[in-house]
């Protein structure tokens, strides 16, 4: 079925307006709560920590949000598991989606930087460097670092080393599509055409721009399990949805955290044929995530009020703002994580936690967290 009979069979105004209207308003008001909160970045940093972790649990998949925090710091307490290393990948997509501009991941070149530039041809929507440019950057490139003796042989030796280094990473940028010939049949479905499932995934898109921000984005949410565009990377197209919802201006301060709502909502309908139940199913994922998007900003907010006092009379070089900022983004801090972002030592990290009257949240003699709630 094409994109267009989707679109036409999914719409019943009957069943969607009432629960669409409850989304925009829920959506509009967490949306403008964020944009004067003084916590807004660090509500938008805990959030993609936990999203990522509820995205796995939506596939199926356990990530502990602590392993998670500790993962992205680079101090794993044990070999990250699988599910961790994709909860990862979720949680560096959220922040690439939200660190670019509102229009950048349905884009051509945003879903090729997604994908890993796995559906476009060669050289499609990336931005090669002509061949001579090799050149410049490996043989005699040294000869211009300033300064560097042409006949010292461990100048020469590094400057080859940085020379390959950046020539790996050039061909990595410029990797062309994998042919379908190509790819391990073990790994991959040889008669899943991705090239095709996502130029249908995009044409909706299109077809979808007079319609209201949110209605549009459950309806691309629920296409792209139908269409499942994708054979590895299934939490993609919630991520894009939510990305949809910051193009049109509906989410200017914030990733909405659809993984979230969809987690907190019953999956029956999701699971059932009817389109409508679909697109129902993703409306309340938009209501359950931004309220409670709400309900979590008024808790750490007062969180936040409540330790204001302690900083009170501090010096101007003290780094318990610091901490208290760390405490507000992250899930969980350890002395460890407080020491390394802090640039201070271990002793001075568990000093500053017990200042701030962390609570401790694993209750173990070894690698204890705590967190500010």
């Amino acid at each position: 079925m094409k994109a267009e009979e989707k679109i036409t069979e999914m719409l019943d105004w009957g069943k969607v307006s009432a629960p669409l209207v409850q989304a925009e308003d829920a959506l509009a008001r967490l949306d403008e709560r964020l944009r004067a909160s003084p916590i807004r970045e660090g509500w938008v940093s805990r959030t993609h920590f936990s999203d990522a972790c509820a995205s796995l649990w939506i596939e199926g998949g356990l990530a502990h949000l602590e392993d998670l925090v500790l993962h992205d710091a680079q101090m794993d307490a044990r070999a990250p598991t699988a599910e961790i290393i994709r909860a990862g990948r979720v949680l560096g997509a959220r922040r690439r989606i939200l660190s670019m501009a509102p229009g950048w991941a349905l884009s051509t070149d945003g879903l090729a930087a997604l994908r890993g530039g796995a559906f476009l041809p060669e050289g499609e929507g990336m931005a090669e460097k002509p061949p001579e440019s090799d050149e410049a950057d490996g043989e005699g490139a040294w000869l211009d670092d300033g300064g560097s003796d042409p006949d010292d042989p461990l100048a020469a030796e590094l400057a080859a080393l940085d020379a390959a280094l950046a020539g790996a990473a050039r061909a990595l940028e410029r990797k062309p599509a994998l042919d379908p010939d190509e790819r391990d049949p073990l790994v991959y479905d040889l008669d899943w055409d991705e090239n095709e499932r996502m130029e249908q995934w995009r044409g909706a898109v299109g077809l979808t721009a007079d319609l209201p921000p949110v209605l549009a984005a459950a309806m691309l949410a629920a296409l792209w399990d139908d269409i499942e565009p994708l054979q590895h990377a299934p939490w993609l197209g919630r991520l894009l949805a939510s990305a949809l919802l910051r193009q049109r201006g509906k989410t200017r301060s914030h990733l909405l955290c659809v993984n979230s709502g969809a987690r907190a909502v019953p999956r029956l309908r999701l699971k059932q044929a009817d389109s409508n139940a679909k697109i129902l199913f993703w409306l309340a994922a938009v209501l359950a995530a931004a309220e409670q998007g709400q309900k979590d900003h008024d808790r750490w907010l007062l969180a936040r009020a409540s330790r204001a006092g302690k900083l009170k009379g501090r010096r101007g070089n003290s780094h318990l703002p610091a901490a208290l900022d760390l405490a507000l983004a992250k899930p969980i801090v350890t002395a460890e994580l407080l020491a390394q972002e802090l640039k201070v030592s271990a002793r001075a990290g568990q000093n500053l936690i017990a200042e701030l009257g962390l609570r401790e949240l694993t209750g173990r003699r070894r690698y204890r967290a705590w967190g500010i709630l």
